[in-house]
């Protein structure tokens, strides 16, 4: 299956509680790539690790002051995490169902943190974080992977849709420079080498099976090891890229890479933006980068600049709907734009 471009998605986070009204928004405004929504404000659990948590095989977790920590044995945030995505999945599914879509052969999006972002911020027993443990990091990769794979038959078997991963590594920077903190806020983890990095983030995406877009929302986002990297694309917020980052970012084209494109604001803005305000630091990159403009509808896709769980719900919307003019604009009409 190829991956999806010229199409608008969301990156998964959404504003509220209510999972059957966050499913039913998303299912109707993004047609071409909606996704499974994720509500943090629910609380524990609900979170990109406590979702991701609730996708792992044989490692139950708990919390402490600090966030998740590994348990010795399934307890109640374990549970928690586990009830509110089935939550989600039903809600999706009745989304779904309603709209008509079952065994339509669309595409849907899930989310989970990726490896090295789940290493980074999970504790062992012992409260170091699971990344200053090599063996406990393969061995979370493994569940994660097996916990992968599981959660995409289950969501193909409900929708009859074909589905794209995103795997959210926002501290994989960060591990690969050495400045996650240990146990104390002094205490820096050493560096992971870069070649260690990419074999056990391919190993988890090649165990997927599916098209995968690695998503990294901070302001340095490790370009080269994305490029070298299985993913089939990238996902970043174009508002913090610079001109440093435009050879890094015509590499991945080079490579073959889709890219999505956060570019619509989390937040409104004054005065409001426009789709065209929206659409013209994608038409910039390429003309900067020297592709045609044709690439804008065959290799890019347009999202918020990250998630919108901090934004309203009535925000949130318009920023679906601002993503899917902008990309609608992209694949019809890009030479005037």
């Amino acid at each position: 299956m190829s991956f999806p471009a010229g199409v608008a998605t969301g990156i998964g986070s959404w504003p509220g509680t209510d999972p059957r009204e966050a499913a039913a928004v998303i299912v109707g405004e993004l047609v071409e790539l909606p996704h499974l929504a994720e509500l943090p404000a629910r609380g524990i659990g609900a979170d990109m690790i406590g979702r991701t948590g609730a996708l792992l095989v044989d490692l139950p977790f708990d919390t402490t002051t600090r966030g998740y920590r590994i348990a010795a044995h399934r307890g109640a945030v374990s549970k928690r995490a586990t009830d509110l995505l089935n939550r989600d999945l039903d809600a999706l599914e009745e989304a779904w169902e309603t709209a008509g879509l079952v065994d339509a052969q669309r595409h849907i999006k899930v989310q989970a943190a990726g490896p090295w972002t789940l290493a980074a911020e999970v504790e062992l027993a012992n409260g170091h974080k699971v990344l200053t443990d090599r063996g406990a990091v393969r061995e979370f990769a493994e569940s994660l992977g097996e916990g992968l794979v599981r959660h995409v038959t289950e969501v193909r078997r409900r929708l009859g849709a074909s589905v794209v991963l995103q795997l959210d590594e926002p501290l994989l920077a960060s591990v690969l420079a050495g400045t996650i903190s240990g146990v104390t806020a002094r205490e820096r983890i050493p560096a992971i080498p870069a070649p260690d990095a990419l074999v056990l983030l391919d190993a988890v995406i090649a165990q997927a099976d599916v098209p995968v877009v690695v998503h990294d929302c901070s302001s340095a986002p490790p370009w080269e090891l994305f490029r070298r990297s299985r993913a089939d694309a990238v996902s970043f917020d174009l508002n913090l890229i610079d001109s440093a980052d435009l050879d890094p970012i015509g590499e991945l084209l080079d490579a073959d890479k889709n890219l999505i494109l956060g570019i619509v604001p989390t937040r409104p803005l004054t005065p409001a933006p426009t789709w065209r305000d929206c659409a013209a630091p994608a038409v910039k990159l390429v003309d900067r980068l020297g592709f045609p403009r044709s690439a804008l509808g065959g290799r890019v896709s347009v999202s918020p600049a990250c998630g919108l769980a901090g934004a309203s719900e009535s925000w949130a919307r318009k920023a679906l709907a601002l993503c899917n003019d902008v990309a609608r604009a992209l694949v019809e009409e890009p030479e005037k734009l």
